[in-house]
């Protein structure tokens, strides 16, 4: 089964849209303000994750053609949720676990406490858009994205649903960034996959790969999904030479929303008149995006 990229949305400071993650980023770029396009009710207690995860929900959702006029889901029932952030609430957690050791437990706040939980950008996204299909999580490390994209697919192709939201997303704070020892990309990307579009499809959805070794996924990759013209990975060793290459390293550590940056990238390079397959790369995890009409 094929499937479809209905939908999709990035939010990184100085890029609103997937040609902008195939040029260099911009340099002190205003960071993103999701309250700009979700308005502020709703947004005071949640963390910065899960604004943005928020922001990138409801630009990929609209995107598909799938929220109604008053910003539900118009199909809830069948739409699933998938996100990916290695980092998302940690500035929650610290918080939470310095407040313990200086005053106890009594002194958490009630409204604070609940975004401690490791899954609370998709469980605030389903519920203020009505996405009432399965919901996950991962956060697994540097392949999360694309493991993201992988459970996506396998909910479509075992009919658990009829579209998932897939969503990468990591915040920039002084905790984040003491955690992985640089800037942390501020926003990241978000997904719709889904068995059939509701409108012309941004992109189709090959083969998701992951092996052992990142050479083997490569390998794999280009057996399955030939004549790729385009490479998005970090990495160089996999890679074959020769072959147009995109790192995706302009906006701090992206983590877990590498994968899914990668794959909106794809549909950038689509929209800007790619014919060949592209190839998102992470570590051992990998996936093939073909264009809307297929592979010329």
């Amino acid at each position: 089964m094929t499937l479809a990229v209905s939908g999709v949305a990035v939010a990184l400071p100085g890029a609103s849209g997937p040609d902008a993650l195939l040029r260099p980023a911009v340099a002190g770029a205003d960071p993103v303000d999701p309250a700009a396009l979700i308005g502020r009710k709703g947004l005071r207690f949640k963390d910065r994750a899960t604004r943005l995860g928020l922001h990138l929900a409801y630009a990929a959702l609209t995107d598909a053609g799938l929220l109604g006029s008053d910003g539900r889901a118009v199909t809830g029932d069948r739409i699933a949720t998938v996100v990916s952030s290695n980092l998302g609430n940690a500035d929650t957690v610290c918080r939470a676990v310095e407040t313990i050791a200086k005053e106890a437990t009594a002194a958490l706040s009630p409204m604070d406490t609940p975004n401690a939980s490791s899954n609370i950008i998709a469980s605030e996204t389903a519920i203020r858009y009505g996405l009432r299909g399965p919901n996950l999580t991962v956060c697994n490390g540097r392949t999360s994205g694309l493991d993201a994209v992988r459970w996506a697919a396998l909910l479509l192709r075992s009919e658990r649903a009829d579209h998932v939201l897939v969503t990468g997303v990591e915040p920039d704070n002084e905790v984040t960034r003491r955690l992985v020892g640089r800037p942390v990309a501020d926003g990241g990307a978000a997904l719709v996959l889904s068995r059939t579009a509701t409108g012309e499809p941004r992109a189709l959805l090959g083969p998701v790969v992951r092996t052992a070794q990142p050479l083997a996924t490569v390998a794999e990759l280009t057996r399955r999904t030939p004549r790729g013209g385009l490479w998005l990975s970090t990495d160089t060793g996999p890679v074959p030479s020769g072959t147009l290459r995109v790192a995706l390293t302009g906006w701090g550590e992206l983590s877990g929303a590498l994968g899914v940056v990668q794959c909106a990238a794809a549909v950038g390079w689509f929209a800007e008149g790619g014919t060949r397959p592209a190839y998102a790369l992470t570590g051992a995890a990998g996936a093939a995006l073909l264009p809307p009409g297929g592979a010329a």
